[in-house]
């Protein structure tokens, strides 16, 4: 197994160690030439790469409606969610044609699902990767691999470093109007999800699907408060 991080060494390490050990390596997953060399660096590590969870992006902290968005913040975000998936996606699916084998979990957002105010960057990048990107590559896959697989989770407000800060109690009370369970996701919620769909066992016959992991989530209020 391997790690991957970016600026995030000392997590990444702690992850390693839990998992008993893994290789970690690091490269900027906007940058092509970094992309192909972390995956020549996981192939000699590992001697071929089955499976792949495209995780990385970043979320903008500041809410900006569109008609104050600067193009500079757009492009960076979709640099930062959709090209870096693509960029993964693509250094994956070039290992997966040399073995014939692999799954593909690309990760999303339900603000791909539902929109976010303030935040159209970034959820347009994330419908792109659950829409047109996963239809696509599941369908791709399977020209270099019969039995390839790519699906998507979408998660919700998740506790991680990147919201941290952005989910006291109050933030909470508010956000799940929308929940039917009234919490917010802990990592492993959505980690569980990720092994689900790239388990041969368990999803050897799921392709092109997404999986929500928001409680519940819909595009309306479920609770008066």
């Amino acid at each position: 197994m391997l790690v991957h991080y970016h600026r995030s060494e000392k997590r990444a390490r702690g992850l390693s160690e839990e998992l008993g050990g893994a290789t970690i390596a690091e490269a900027d997953l906007t940058v092509e030439s970094e992309v192909d060399r972390l995956f020549a660096e996981a192939r000699d590590a590992l001697g071929r790469i089955d499976i792949c969870a495209a995780v990385a992006g970043v979320w903008p902290s500041e809410d900006v409606p569109v008609w104050e968005l600067p193009l500079e913040r757009w492009e960076t975000t979709v640099r930062e969610n959709l090209t870096a998936t693509f960029l993964t996606a693509r250094a994956f699916l070039r290992e997966v044609e040399r073995s014939g084998h692999g799954s593909l979990v690309l990760v999303g957002s339900t603000a791909g699902i539902f929109g976010e105010a303030g935040h159209a960057d970034y959820a347009a990048a994330k419908s792109a990767v659950l829409g047109g990107l996963l239809f696509s590559l599941k369908n791709e896959i399977v020209r270099i691999a019969p039995l390839g697989r790519v699906n998507a989770v979408a998660p919700g407000w998740t506790e991680s470093p990147m919201t941290r800060g952005l989910v006291d109690p109050d933030r909470v009370h508010a956000l799940s109007r929308t929940m039917a369970l009234r919490k917010v996701a802990q990592p492993e919620d959505v980690a569980a999800q990720i092994v689900v769909l790239a388990s041969d066992t368990l999803s050897g016959h799921i392709s092109g699907q997404v999986v929500v992991v928001a409680g519940g989530m819909e595009g309306r209020t479920v609770h008066p408060d």
